[in-house]
């Protein structure tokens, strides 16, 4: 009898609790940035849930996000230097901090344990306890000629080995900062990579590490497995070269794709997708589109690349095959696509429509539209499933 009552005493309580704070999976959730409001929207893909939109997170213009390794965690990086941590599971805001003036972007060390934040202003990286916010190191970048202003860091990414690497956009050098010692990092610079890296991008298993040029022609490449042989120009043809187009947006190298032993990269200035062979890394092709893209982004399974592109051509995503470099679909989502992102097995693609005020979700395999989300002025689109990847 006692057993009895205790049972369903516990069974009560149980109960009880779920009917006042239901059990979620940290697995099924993202974040949507709001960039005009300065809000971001929790949302759960499974049934396309919006599940809260929690505001005062400043100036979200270029914001980006990182996960914790349990997935509960959101970082996001604001551009008026604002480091913000929510909350996934209680939907609210944990800890904010101002640590710059203005950012561009972050990450999260491979133990989980670091946030890096890459700063214009004052130029340099700032290193944070992912648990409490404490800042732990400063990395100031290299002084211009005047003496009072530091580069501005561009391309910052976790790499193997409890590290960071990142671009010096105005003195043209990648920096790695190995923090496997302790907190205070070991500095590795490499000097004259190129004019004006804007941005750059990691391969997935975290070996080469490329950072775009806009200054001239080509790309910087970095084997960090063998980082004694120093940097090496790659993509000769990246760049603005020859082209007359106006750039309206840089592309956003986070935003390449690897399929089929195959690298596919938005062009700076053209209408064209690079693809480069992800072994050698020469070009092999190009392929035409319908405007300047900004991000490829490829289907988990690697059959398709889904572009979008900059002014004017913003209210198109072309899809193409990536085994025949053919454009299989050119859809019309709605005015300012900002960004893509495939939930983790590729069932779902969700896209930010900023200036229709809505996120959408497609179906990649019939390429029709599943459903739509109000938002206000979306842009990124970060799932959870990041928390996984190197340089994400």
């Amino acid at each position: 009898m006692i057993r009895s009552f205790l049972l369903s005493a516990a069974a009560a309580l149980l109960l009880g609790g779920c009917a006042q704070a239901p059990l979620r999976g940290t697995g099924d959730l993202g974040v949507v940035i709001e960039r005009a409001s300065g809000s971001v929207q929790i949302i759960q893909s499974s049934g396309a849930t919006p599940l809260a939109r929690l505001e005062g997170l400043g100036d979200l213009s270029h914001a980006s996000v990182v996960f914790s390794r349990d997935e509960r965690y959101a970082y996001v990086f604001g551009r008026d230097g604002g480091l913000t941590k929510i909350d996934l599971l209680t939907l609210r805001i944990e800890r904010r901090v101002i640590q710059g003036g203005n950012a561009i972007g972050g990450a999260i060390s491979q133990d989980g344990t670091l946030i890096a934040v890459s700063n214009y202003v004052p130029g340099g990286v700032k290193v944070f306890d992912a648990v409490t916010l404490e800042q732990v190191a400063d990395i100031p970048a290299t002084p211009l000629a005047d003496g009072k202003q530091r580069s501005r860091v561009v391309g910052l990414v976790d790499i193997p080995g409890q590290g960071f690497v990142f671009s010096l956009f105005d003195t043209g050098e990648i920096w790695t900062a190995d923090f496997s010692h302790g907190r205070v990092p070991t500095i590795t610079r490499y000097t004259g990579i190129g004019q004006q890296p804007y941005d750059a991008l990691i391969t997935p298993d975290g070996r080469y590490y490329m950072a775009g040029l806009f200054g001239e022609d080509g790309m910087a490449q970095l084997d960090l497995w063998h980082p004694e042989r120093g940097v090496k120009r790659v993509l000769g043809d990246y760049g603005r070269g020859q082209a007359k187009l106006p750039v309206y947006k840089m592309p956003h190298l986070e935003g390449w794709a690897v399929a089929d032993n195959q690298a596919f990269v938005p062009a700076v200035g053209r209408h064209q997708v690079l693809v480069m062979d992800a072994r050698t890394w020469t070009q092999t092709a190009a392929i035409p589109v319908a405007g300047q893209p900004v991000f490829v982004t490829a289907r988990p399974d690697g059959r398709q690349l889904w572009v979008n592109f900059a002014y004017p051509d913003n209210d198109r995503v072309q899809v193409i095959d990536s085994e025949t470099h053919a454009i299989v679909a050119d859809l019309r989502p709605g005015p300012a696509v900002l960004h893509m992102e495939f939930t983790g097995r590729g069932d779902q693609l969700w896209l930010s429509v900023r200036d229709g005020d809505q996120v959408q979700v497609w179906d990649p395999y019939r390429l029709t539209l599943k459903t739509s989300l109000p938002a206000e002025k979306p842009s990124g689109i970060f799932f959870t499933n990041r928390a996984h990847k190197l340089g994400y």
